[in-house]
Order: C-alpha cells, then sequence, then structure tokens
C-alpha cells in the first residue's frame, strides 16, 4: 500500500534545528513531486516547501525561505525537510504529500493524492 511516514519532528528551543523526514514504501518518489505542508491549532494548513522531481525544483514560503531547505535522496526514497534557526510560530504539525507525475516546477498548496499522518514540531523554551 502507498504510505508516507513521517518523522524528526519533537521539541526544540528557538534558534534550533530539526529535520523532518519522509520516507515512502509502496511507490517510487522518482515519479512524485513533494509537498510539505504544516498547521498550526486553529489555523489553516499552508503549504511551507515543495520540490519537484524533474531537476529538483523547489518552492518555499515566504516565511521560511534562508531557513528551510527541502531536500530529496531518490535512492533512499525519501525527502528531508532541514529547518534551521526555529522561531515558535514554527510550531505544528508536519505533513509530507506527493502527488503522482512529471514536474519541472511545484507550487505551495498544490493538489496532493497522498499525505502522511504528520510529525509535531514545537519550539520553545
Amino acid at each position: 500500500q502507498l504510505q508516507l511516514v513521517e518523522s524528526g519532528g519533537g521539541l526544540v528551543q528557538p534558534g534550533g534545528s530539526l529535520r523532518l523526514s519522509c520516507a515512502a514504501s509502496g511507490f517510487t518518489l522518482d515519479y512524485y513531486r513533494i509537498g510539505w505542508f504544516r498547521q498550526a491549532p486553529g489555523k489553516e494548513r499552508e503549504g511551507v516547501s515543495c520540490i519537484s522531481n524533474i531537476g529538483g525544483i523547489t518552492n518555499y514560503a515566504e516565511s521560511v525561505e534562508g531557513r528551510f531547505t527541502i531536500s530529496r535522496d531518490n535512492a533512499k526514497n525519501t525527502v528531508y525537510l532541514q529547518m534551521n534557526s526555529l522561531k515558535p510560530e514554527d510550531t505544528a504539525i508536519y505533513y509530507c504529500a506527493a502527488q503522482h507525475g512529471m514536474y519541472s516546477a511545484c507550487v505551495l498548496g498544490g493538489f496532493y493524492d497522498y499525505w502522511g499522518q504528520g510529525t509535531q514540531v514545537t519550539v520553545s523554551s
């Protein structure tokens, strides 16, 4: 069965770093573009970053630009979100999502067929 599993979340102090992983099983990420989303309590889900499967083109929300880096390792069938200089407002449940197709670009908040269960990120002192 198709499955995405996020990991790497936890509690971190402001200014700290975390690396989230999104491991795929049941399908090959080579044929999917990947998006990272987050949802804080009482707020709408928002697109954080995305990466295409042609050329590895990336996009970032303005709020995380320069602090977060998305990458993919097709050999490991895994996508990562490196998060540096974390702020309390980054606190949310983070989800990865996949959309089948051949994409040379990605759009934040675009349509995705498959979703993980999410991993909690809490930034607090």
